[in-house]
C-alpha cells in the first residue's frame, strides 16, 4: 500500500510524484517510463518502428546498397528509408560508407552495437511465426463480436 502523500499506479513504483516520474533506467526493466523524454522509450521508439526491425534483419545478410534495401522492403518510401537509416547511423546502429565513384555508391551494414540487437529481433520474427495462427483467430473473434 503507498505511503500518504504517495500513490502508486500500474506500471509505476509507489513513492512521490516526482520519484515517479524520473526517467531511469535502474528501475525494474517492467516499470516502463511514458514520459516523451526517457532516453529508453526514444530507443525503444527508434528500433521498434515499422520499418527499422527491418532494416536491421535485412543488414545481419551483410552490407547492402540503398537500393537494394529499398527493393527488399515492401511498401517503403524512398524518403522513409532515408530517413529510417539516417536515424539508425545516428543512434550508432548502422555504418553508412560512401566511396569516392561516379557516380557515388554508398553502402550500410550493421555496427558491432547494431549487430547485439539481432538475437533480439529474431525472437520477435519467431514469436510473431509461432503465433501467428492465435493471433490472426483473435483477430476475427474481435471483428465478429464487433459487429
Amino acid at each position: 500500500m503507498a505511503q500518504e502523500g504517495t500513490s502508486a499506479s500500474p506500471g509505476y513504483p509507489a513513492g512521490t510524484a516526482a520519484e515517479r516520474s524520473e526517467c531511469r533506467a535502474d528501475r525494474d526493466p517492467f516499470q516502463w517510463d511514458v514520459r516523451e523524454d526517457c532516453q529508453v522509450r526514444q530507443i525503444l521508439d527508434r528500433i521498434a518502428d515499422k520499418w527499422s526491425l527491418l532494416v536491421i534483419a535485412l543488414l545481419d545478410e551483410g552490407t547492402l546498397r540503398f537500393g537494394e534495401l529499398s527493393r527488399e522492403i515492401d511498401g517503403i518510401s524512398k524518403r522513409m528509408l532515408t530517413v529510417t537509416l539516417r536515424n539508425l547511423e545516428r543512434d550508432g546502429l548502422v555504418r553508412r560508407t560512401v566511396y569516392p565513384e561516379v557516380p557515388p555508391r554508398v553502402e550500410y551494414e550493421l555496427t558491432s552495437l547494431g549487430r547485439t540487437l539481432l538475437g533480439t529481433t529474431q525472437a520477435l520474427v519467431t514469436w510473431s511465426e509461432e503465433h501467428q495462427d492465435e493471433i490472426v483467430r483473435a483477430r476475427e473473434e474481435f471483428e465478429a463480436a464487433a459487429h
